[in-house]
């Protein structure tokens, strides 16, 4: 795998229907309202067939970190179990929805696996990496309980039962600068320290084995 390329395999659990829930995760449009979280901006630009094959839609997205992402993605395929997207923009790849009805749950996996193209993204892998790595997480976990309270408020009966379901996780708003610059110091600083502990290291053995030769030379 390239210092550039990311695969995630999200789980989630929601008591529901597989129709219900792939209602709610193919209308693109609906995604800023129910995941504003993450969802900034989505604009349909090429509605699909009537079960949605060929969409193509144009995201702004972001996590807790202070970036945004640019990207747009077509549906290649339309199953009865899910869907498949193919992405481009700040990253290309592919995401792949599979539901699974189980009782009145329905097990829901996303595979995402994308090449980041974004520059900070790209250029410093080696420091981004674990932290884009963990803003994902954290996207999803908010889609999650994002999406159990949009089921709520799909499966309360009256406008008042309605109005008691909170309002989704709304995007970060507070600076996460600060955090992001001590977490790239953070790994800057260790990868300087395990550097610099390997150096140490092969200095010791070089110096015991010209140590070792000098003995047995010695000895003869």
């Amino acid at each position: 795998m390239s210092s550039n390329e990311y695969h995630f395999i999200t789980h989630w659990r929601v008591k529901s229907t597989i129709k219900e829930v792939a209602d709610i995760l193919d209308n693109a449009a609906d995604l800023v309202r129910w995941w504003p979280a993450v969802y900034l901006d989505v604009q349909v630009l090429q509605p699909g067939n009537e079960q949605g094959l060929g969409k193509v839609a144009s995201l702004y997205t972001k996590g807790w970190l202070p970036y945004i992402l640019r990207w747009q993605f077509r549906v290649t395929q339309v199953r009865a179990d899910g869907f498949t997207l193919e992405a481009w923009g700040d990253f290309d790849g592919r995401g792949i929805w599979t539901f699974e009805q189980d009782g009145p749950w329905v097990n829901v996996t996303y595979d995402w696996n994308i090449l980041a193209e974004k520059p900070l993204l790209r250029y410093f892998s080696f420091i981004m990496k674990p932290i884009f790595s963990a803003n994902h997480r954290w996207a999803m976990a908010k889609g999650e309980e994002s999406l159990n309270l949009e089921l709520a408020r799909l499966h309360a009966i009256t406008q008042e039962e309605r109005a008691l379901v909170p309002a989704p996780p709304q995007p970060t708003t507070t600076s996460s600068v600060p955090l992001l610059l001590g977490a790239v110091g953070g790994i800057t600083l260790l990868g300087f320290v395990s550097v610099l502990a390997w150096r140490t290291l092969a200095k010791i053995a070089i110096g015991n084995l010209y140590g070792v030769n000098r003995g047995g030379g010695l000895g003869e």
